[in-house]
């Protein structure tokens, strides 16, 4: 399946220029999640009142066929019990006047014991994923461990047909225009129900069907797979997947990767399938999207944004991809992280879920000052909409600004009302964040990375019982070198890290992305970064070489790569840059690569990155190119710059996300005439151009400033 079910171009909600567009106009998508069956129905309009209250303008709600469902296509929508009229609760919310966002699974999480399905469907065994072992693959979560379901199993799309059956026709009813339904999610936070070990699931007897049919399309023939691997398979069924990782030369690496691209795969076709469901049962006409969810930390730089999630693949057939955000200040550069990528990345940047309370059961619940942090973080690096995540509270959930009765915790409550009005207020529905340069995941070492791992344990929700997170790292990976300078699986996430915490401390302004982005989206730029090793795809190589020639400098090291995917020799960077005219690159007169003149463009090759000399370096490297910068004093903090239509006005974002004080100095491509602070609302200090203002420790602040 290749087919994209994005709305159409002349939707009455669809999206255009990263903004949502309703009946064409733009329009800011701030909502909170209300769980209308968790309610008595009797509070939903004075529960809805107070909402509003807060300055939302959406309303975001699971829709669970677990609740629903008296017996296999039976269904209770109120008749039973009143709470479960979910076309009444939506009625309501039109009525009030404010948009809708549905989220009827299968999958919805939110704490329910059976994850939103009927306990039936995941006791079947034809539904079941299975792991390495052929067992079938539990997710342990609470309250009660439960399994994990196949979503290649033809028998699980059949009973979701069911189920869809039931709710679509209820949904059509309110989409725009002729309801205030703007946009639908497909399924929820997909990702092998938190099985993120690759060699955990999914190994179910549909799956490997799946994964040979992968290999198949991708390969063409048994003869190139074969080569490909040096093997001498007889057919196609032959072939299994990897159950753990064994490998120890260079030439194993495409068997193992191409089951982590597989699993990309497999995340991609079944939600696509499921949005496909979703229209040929009339929920057309709105935007369809899914939200990935996203490691509660360590967090930072090293992320885990790209494999399984391929986010790039998944815009091809929906309309637009979130990741979920719960942090806390001290996980300021996970919330950058993800943030960023999703900007520098989807069409339209969405937070699906944004914390707002949490689960009991989480890291340190129900802190005031880590909400309005993260708000503030996630704010300063672009998003552009988001649904809080409960903004009312319910079972098994902690510290939303109201209770499931109604009462207002008026702290929390005045935060989020203050965070809406500063967004509506200074308009940042027509900011944009400006960025000049883009630091690139590489996805193909990514892969490698998790194909790597030693350790194959289930996926938990909760952090496992072992103390590291069930994403791939350098605590849970091979050190083998597989015949390369280094251990690239290990190295990469360091490159990545270094150059990440040499553009902040330098000052530029950045976002991030993958080397899954097309050649279009690299242009915009006038810088991209990304790491090289000894092996890189040769279409990754070439479209580099396009972006140079188009007019972007090109920062990579520290290799130039001479293989591809196959580790089949491949020179297309190489020979393109022993024939382009250079210069050195030096560091405490110390050469450290070279710089090659390529078309209206050039690339950099760092074959040495010195960390105490780094930003300094880059600085030197991109000053021709003039990307937006920032000088600051102390290096510590960030700054992230919002431009409207006026070119002498600015929303400028700075963050001390340091437990200490200090006293910040910024200098501006212009002098700063003015600042204002928006959200305490004071002028702020000014001299001599400079923004200069105390901070105290984990503060973030948001000033408009004019320029002279």
């Amino acid at each position: 399946m290749t087919e994209t079910v994005r709305v159409p171009p002349d939707a009455p909600a669809r999206l255009e220029n990263r903004r949502f567009v309703m009946n064409g106009k733009p329009v800011a998508l701030y909502g909170g999640a209300v769980h209308y069956w968790r309610l008595e129905r009797q509070k939903w309009a004075d529960i809805l009142d107070r909402v509003l209250g807060m300055g939302f303008n959406t309303i975001s709600t699971y829709i669970p066929w677990e609740v629903h469902e008296l017996a296999r296509g039976k269904f209770d929508f109120g008749e039973k019990n009143p709470s479960n009229d979910i076309d009444a609760f939506l009625s309501l919310c039109e009525k009030k006047g404010l948009n809708l966002i549905v989220r009827p699974g299968p999958q919805i999480n939110s704490e329910l014991t059976w994850f939103g399905y009927p306990r039936r469907i995941l006791e079947d065994p034809e539904l079941q994923a299975r792991s390495g072992q052929g067992s079938k693959a539990v997710l342990t979560q609470v309250p009660r461990p439960i399994p994990a379901l196949s979503y290649t199993s033809e028998k699980f799309f059949a009973e979701t047909g069911l189920w869809y059956d039931a709710i679509c026709p209820i949904l059509a009813r309110h989409v725009v225009p002729k309801g205030n339904l703007v946009a639908v999610q497909v399924d929820n936070e997909m990702a092998f129900f938190f099985h993120i070990n690759p060699y955990a699931c999914d190994y179910s007897a549909s799956s490997i069907a799946e994964y040979r049919a992968f290999l198949e399309r991708k390969h063409g023939t048994l003869a190139a797979l074969n080569e490909a691997y040096r093997t001498s398979f007889p057919s196609f069924a032959e072939i299994e997947p990897p159950r753990r990782f064994a490998g120890q030369r260079r030439e194993d690496i495409p068997w193992y990767v191409d089951w982590i691209e597989y699993r990309e795969h497999y995340l991609v076709e079944s939600l696509t399938r499921l949005a496909r469901m979703l229209r040929d049962r009339g929920v057309v006409g709105v935007p369809l999207f899914h939200n990935y969810p996203h490691p509660l930390g360590p967090g930072g730089a090293a992320s885990g944004i790209t494999t399984p999630f391929n986010l790039p693949a998944l815009e091809e057939r929906l309309d637009f991809v979130g990741f979920d955000i719960y942090s806390r200040k001290e996980l300021y550069d996970h919330v950058k992280t993800v943030v960023s990528y999703v900007v520098g990345t989807s069409r339209f940047p969405y937070i699906p879920e944004f914390i707002a309370g949490v689960w009991p059961w989480y890291l340190r619940p129900g802190r005031k000052e880590d909400e309005e942090f993260v708000t503030k973080a996630a704010i300063m690096h672009g998003i552009k909409g988001f649904s809080r995540y409960m903004i009312v509270d319910r079972n098994r959930w902690l510290a939303s600004p109201m209770t499931h009765s109604g009462a207002i915790r008026r702290d929390r409550y005045d935060m989020f009302r203050r965070a809406n009005e500063v967004l509506v207020e200074n308009h940042f529905l027509d900011l944009e964040r400006r960025a000049d340069v883009l630091l690139l995941a590489n996805r193909e070492y990514d892969r490698l990375e998790a194909a790597s791992v030693l350790v194959s344990f289930p996926g938990d929700f909760l952090e496992p019982i072992l103390g590291f997170s069930e994403y791939p790292n350098f605590m849970t990976t091979s050190e083998e070198t597989f015949g390369f300078k280094r251990p690239i699986q290990q190295a990469k996430s360091a490159w990545f890290s270094d150059m990440y915490r040499a553009l902040t401390s330098s000052g530029y302004c950045f976002l991030l992305g993958d080397t899954s982005h097309r050649l279009e989206q690299l242009t915009r730029y006038k810088a991209v970064v990304v790491s090289s090793y000894e092996y890189m795809d040769s279409p990754t190589q070439q479209k580099l070489l396009d972006a140079a020639s188009a007019g972007t400098h090109v920062l990579l090291g520290p290799e130039i790569p001479t293989l591809n995917r196959l580790m089949r020799a491949d020179r297309t960077l190489a020979t393109a840059l022993a024939a382009a005219r250079s210069s050195p690159v030096k560091a405490q007169g110390r050469l450290v690569g070279r710089t090659h003149l390529i078309g209206k463009g050039k690339v950099t090759h760092l074959a040495e990155a010195p960390n105490a000399d780094l930003p300094s370096l880059l600085v030197e490297l991109l000053r021709e190119d003039s990307p937006l910068r920032v000088t600051k004093s102390p290096s510590e903090v960030d700054v992230a710059v919002h431009w409207g239509g006026d070119a002498n006005r600015a929303v400028v974002f700075v963050a001390n996300p340091t437990r200490e004080a200090v006293d910040v100095a910024l200098e501006f491509e212009r002098r700063v005439a003015t600042a204002r602070e928006l959200w305490q609302g004071r002028d702020a200090k000014v001299k001599d151009g400079q923004l200069r203002e105390a901070f105290p420790p984990y503060t973030i602040r948001i000033y408009g400033c004019t320029f002279e």
